[in-house]
């Protein structure tokens, strides 16, 4: 019996195949005026600044896969830094080291139900709306939730998705705030954001097609003491009446006109309802020619004030012709903007969680593969209108490859809500620090050029030197109490912004 007991167990275990990939990246940035002004630019003597003109900079990625069989594995992604060489707190890169800074990045499994094609994955993931151009202006970051994808041909397939980005971060009103009850008077209540979306992608010979439609249940509490909240502090815009508009948050649902959150006001029983649909597609039939395009539009309804609804949309492509020295293209993209009304919501695509890797700007917008400094004028594109020419992975040199861009844009709201939000705020940087992911609040009468170039030497197979070099010279209109030439040293006069970095990556 124990003999068979032995014999059985040996029988039942199944080996794990451990894989391990990482990548370490060495950065180092030299910059100036990188909030387009003096006082926020990068600067050692700034104080306003919150970066140094130099800095250098690391980061380690660790991911290891724990493969039972093509049905079943298990992911573990570990983050260590981005450590600022020489930062004690939050890097662990001052003198002697030993600082606690590696972060769980993702944390997931993979598994299939027998004899079906369905791919299920749960827990912490990378998630990204689909883009064929620009890379998502709504979602592309890490969040915990479910994927599933079923393929029902070799050409259509259908990929569903909930994700809870916020839930259980709400601490209470604090004692004395409501009628006298302890602090943590209804802690975690109504403060949930479910987020559910749909995507159903299609290839054929030479065309990629992906409609796609997405909903989110937003709680009124759901921002309240959200660690990480990627929608900045607006409460003083927020509390001054007529300005509700530009400073309700990507997602809206927030606020109230005088700044408080929704939950201390009349109603602590109705969700936000916010919505997205789009339809993205890549052409590659005529080859050497591509064409891509995305089409989005998105919408948030607060049911306890109608001038924190916003709604909004964004339009993008590219022209590209495959030669066998580089690819030359050209890109466009215009999205919606606010009109002069504070009243009546916000005109501008609302999104979450827009960390993406921009295909179109390296530095104006979050466009930077590595960890150079970037997204000067925002993370996503809502509120803007560009063009632009690039010519892609040109090489003349083995194993040495060049990237170069220049891109004209300007913005799409109004110039009467610039001036009230420049009444509020710094009249350079209108929203700095306000609407926090939305970047410069530019206008109808606001101009920038953005010219870069980026080089890649693959030394190795597994190490390559990037070197980038940015420029974004800034035209803005006159916001009203700020001169468009500032006399020498003004603080507020505008300057351009431009940034040089060079990166060592290891991969493997």
């Amino acid at each position: 019996m124990a003999a068979g007991l032995v014999l059985s167990a040996v029988t039942g275990a199944q080996a794990i195949d451990f894989k391990a990939k990482g990548q370490w990246i060495m950065s180092f940035d030299y910059g100036q005026n990188g909030s387009f002004s003096k006082a926020r630019g990068w600067g050692q003597k700034n104080e306003d600044s919150n970066q140094d003109e130099f800095e250098a900079m690391q980061r380690v990625r660790l991911q290891l896969d724990a493969v039972a069989s093509e049905a079943l594995s298990g992911t573990v992604y570990f983050e260590i830094g981005d450590s600022i060489w020489g930062q004690n707190e939050g890097s662990g890169a001052a003198l002697g080291a030993d600082g606690s800074i590696v972060e769980v990045k993702r944390a997931y499994i993979d598994w299939m139900p027998p004899q079906t094609d369905l791919k299920v994955r749960m827990g912490i993931q990378g998630v990204a709306l689909p883009s064929f151009t620009t890379g998502s202006n709504v979602l592309n970051d890490d969040v915990a939730g479910v994927v599933a994808n079923y393929k029902f041909t070799d050409n259509v397939s259908v990929t569903a998705l909930w994700a809870r980005p916020y839930n259980d971060n709400f601490a209470g009103y604090g004692a004395g705030v409501k009628d006298g009850h302890a602090k943590d008077y209804r802690k975690n209540y109504m403060d949930n954001m479910d987020f559910f979306a749909l995507m159903v992608p299609m290839q054929f010979d030479g065309i990629k097609v992906t409609p796609w439609g997405a909903y989110a249940a937003i709680g009124p509490n759901a921002f309240k003491d959200a660690k990480g909240d990627p929608f900045g502090n607006i409460s003083e815009l927020g509390k001054s009446k007529g300005y509700v508009k530009s400073g309700l948050t990507p997602v809206g649902g927030r606020l109230h006109r005088d700044g408080t959150s929704a939950a201390d006001g009349d109603s602590l029983g109705s969700y936000s309802d916010a919505w997205w649909a789009g339809l993205t597609g890549d052409v590659t039939m005529f080859d050497p020619f591509r064409f891509a395009w995305d089409f989005t539009y998105g919408s948030v309804t607060n049911h306890n004030d109608s001038r924190l609804n916003r709604s909004g949309w964004i339009l993008s492509g590219l022209f590209e012709y495959k030669m066998d020295w580089g690819i030359p293209g050209i890109v466009a993209w215009y999205a919606s903007g606010d009109n002069g009304n504070p009243a009546d919501g916000s005109e501008r695509l609302p999104s979450f969680g827009a960390n993406n890797t921009n295909q179109f700007s390296n530095f104006a917008f979050d466009g930077d593969p590595y960890i150079a400094r970037d997204a000067v004028i925002g993370h996503n594109m809502a509120g803007t209108w560009g063009v632009g020419a690039r010519l892609k992975d040109m090489s003349f040199v083995e194993d040495l490859k060049h990237t170069f861009r220049i891109n004209y844009m300007g913005g799409t709201n109004a110039p009467k809500m610039g001036r009230k939000l420049a009444e509020k705020n710094d009249p350079i940087y209108a929203n700095s620090y306000a609407l926090g992911m939305e970047g410069m609040y530019l206008t109808t009468e606001d101009q920038a050029l953005e010219i870069g170039l980026t080089n890649t030497y693959k030394m190795y197979e597994n190490f390559l030197i990037n070197l980038e070099a940015d420029y974004v010279a800034m035209w803005l209109e006159d916001r009203g109490n700020a001169k468009r030439i500032a006399s020498k040293g003004d603080k507020n006069q505008v300057r351009d912004a431009w940034n040089i970095n060079l990166a060592f990556v290891y991969s493997f």
